[in-house]
């Protein structure tokens, strides 16, 4: 009986501790849900968001549902994760974060945000940035994230160079915007802890 409430005390302490990982002031990042499916199907069907998700077909209910109950795999066998956005102040969701192209061997990984209009310009991106950050070199001990951002998107090219990001390229006509071309810059984090 004492080995199976060590345990539990453990299991406890470690979910605990990656709960707080997760959240800094009021913003949580968790894992997707169900109950979650809505909220995504919205966000990715969103037109005006389609040119930084490199999206051009609106997703389906069915594409969303069967994302959602494969999102329980972890990050070393799926190559990505998804986070739902959380403000505690409202107990509402306010966007998504995404890590993809997870490279273990070589410890790197792209990272993107989105954020629901409301939410944009009061800080949530730049704490959601700080958590994901922290995670990603603490716990996963990732050397190295990059983006890919529209070089008209000056929003989010100054919250990523807030965090440390470098411009490391550009990517010269690589997105067809409103029948326009957009140069895409990549963006680059070293873990300098390692």
């Amino acid at each position: 009986m004492k080995e199976f409430v060590k345990i539990i005390l453990t299991l406890t302490v470690f979910y605990n501790h990656r709960q707080y990982m997760l959240q800094i002031e009021n913003i949580k990042l968790r894992a997707v849900e169900p109950e979650d499916i809505d909220f995504i199907l919205d966000m990715e069907n969103d037109i005006d968001l389609w040119n930084v998700s490199n999206t051009h077909n609106p997703f389906s209910r069915f594409d969303i549902e069967q994302y959602v109950m494969l999102a329980d795999k972890d990050i070393y066998s799926a190559k990505q994760v998804r986070y739902i956005i959380e403000d505690l102040s409202n107990l509402s969701r306010i966007g998504m974060v995404d890590v993809f192209d997870f490279d273990a061997h070589n410890r790197r990984a792209g990272i993107g945000i989105l954020l629901v209009k409301e939410a944009r310009k009061k800080g949530a991106a730049s704490i959601t940035l700080k958590i994901i950050i922290n995670y990603l070199f603490e716990q996963l001990s990732i050397h190295q994230v990059y983006c890919n951002i529209n070089a008209t998107n000056t929003d989010s090219i100054k919250l990523f160079e807030s965090q440390g990001f470098t411009k490391i390229g550009l990517k010269k006509d690589w997105n067809l915007v409103n029948s326009n071309w957009v140069d895409v810059g990549l963006y680059q984090l070293i873990n300098s802890n390692q």
